[in-house]
């Protein structure tokens, strides 16, 4: 939903303030297809690559199962 204190100049609707049922669904079965083939990265996977950004040695990005 919009944020009512932040009004455009013309009152048209964003991207986001149209909703899509039928996006949203198929979004969510990519979704659950890929967990089910385990395409996925683990949070301590994450979080690793992310605590190496801006280090001296950054890690490269996690690939699926990690």
């Amino acid at each position: 939903m919009a944020n009512p204190a932040i009004q455009p100049e013309d009152d048209e609707p964003g991207v986001f303030d149209i909703p899509d049922d039928a996006a949203d669904e198929a979004a969510m079965r990519r979704a659950e297809a890929d967990f089910e083939a385990g395409r996925t990265i683990s949070h301590a996977a994450m979080k690793r690559w992310l605590l190496s950004w801006g280090s001296d040695n950054p890690l490269p990005p996690p690939k699926c199962g990690e």
